[in-house]
């Protein structure tokens, strides 16, 4: 698989969102049908895995999907990039000395799990405004002088954000939703990260199945799954966004390819810095979604997805920027 850089890393045109494996699509599979899994996309050509410390909880246990991937990547830790997230939460620390404390005593959890010693890319998961980004940024520019961090990132953040945490310790990658019908940060986000080569790792690049085609009003999603919150899926929005589904459709005929493979193939041409991760619990749907990099469009394909899409309007918008104490929906809490 082509390669992309995320600043100085660099990493497998296409990621692996592995949060699935432990949270947020229902029942989770079996540990070690989850394991196969991320080996099988290792052997693909995936060289860039997703976790965070919070995957898990609802299932199993805050780390859960730490140690599942850690365990899962150790034979061919060295070849890959690993990113994992820290999570804020509660009261915030009450100076920079004890917020280094606490970030150092995350990241020594996150280690443990990951049965590493070092950790690639560290992304703060979510913004919390009671803790000042300057100092977070401070933080992480230690523990990458260190050798803990390889680079570290953001999540779920707008352009002031970044621009202040970037102008402290440069930023490598920032981590928002982003899809067909999530593209806000196609105004901002975008041309600043292009300008100060950082990476935009769009979770969510299917949004979250729709994209697919395969949701339809009949699916319940109930338990632990993310997706009863997610404003796209809802079933007035399902019907009223089928012309996008139907672009996309037309443009995967053409191209003998699969709708998510096309959803993906798009932002890949769109962007040179953008390296989609797109999550789920199936290993063929993993695979599927791999392909899409032997995807190409030639430019009037994409110029005419561009502008059929374009012609759309979309129904549900989550918009990409979110902080503990101002999530969009329910599910903000971990995506």
């Amino acid at each position: 698989m082509r390669k992309r850089k995320l600043r100085e890393l660099e990493v497998s045109e296409i990621g692996m969102g592995c949060m699935g494996f432990s949270h947020g699509y229902g029942t989770a599979p079996d540990r070690n049908y989850s394991i196969d899994a991320i080996r099988d996309a290792f052997s693909y050509g995936c060289t860039f895995f997703d976790t965070a410390e919070t995957y898990g909880t609802q299932q199993f246990y805050p780390g859960h999907n730490e140690q599942l991937v850690g365990e899962a990547v150790e034979p061919f830790r060295k070849e890959i990039v690993l990113a994992t997230k820290l999570h804020f939460r509660g009261a915030a620390p009450k100076d920079g000395k004890e917020l280094e404390v606490e970030v150092r005593r995350h990241l020594e959890q996150s280690l443990h799990n990951l049965r590493s010693d070092y950790v690639d890319l560290y992304y703060l998961h979510r913004v919390n405004e009671d803790v000042p980004l300057e100092d977070i940024a401070g933080v992480m520019g230690k523990l990458i002088q260190q050798g803990i961090i390889r680079a570290w990132g953001l999540s779920q953040v707008s352009v002031e954000m970044l621009r202040r945490a970037d102008q402290v310790t440069p930023v490598s990658a920032v981590q928002n939703i982003y899809s067909m019908v999530e593209r806000s940060c196609e105004a901002d986000i975008f041309p600043y990260c292009m300008e100060h080569s950082i990476g935009v790792v769009p979770f969510s690049p299917i949004a979250s199945g729709l994209l697919s085609g395969k949701v339809t009003r009949d699916i319940k999603f109930e338990g632990d799954d993310v997706r009863k919150f997610v404003p796209q899926l809802a079933k007035e929005n399902l019907e009223a966004n089928q012309p996008i589904l139907d672009v996309v459709r037309q443009h995967a005929a053409v191209k003998g390819a699969t709708n998510a493979q096309i959803a993906l193939a798009w932002m890949l041409h769109k962007y040179p810095n953008v390296i989609p991760i797109p999550g789920s619990k199936n290993k063929e749907r993993i695979l599927e979604n791999l392909g899409a990099s032997e995807v190409k469009l030639t430019e009037a394909e994409f110029s005419s997805l561009e502008q059929a899409l374009n012609a759309c309007t979309v129904y549900g918008h989550r918009g990409h920027v979110e902080t503990e104490q101002n999530p969009n929906f329910a599910f903000s809490k971990q995506h």
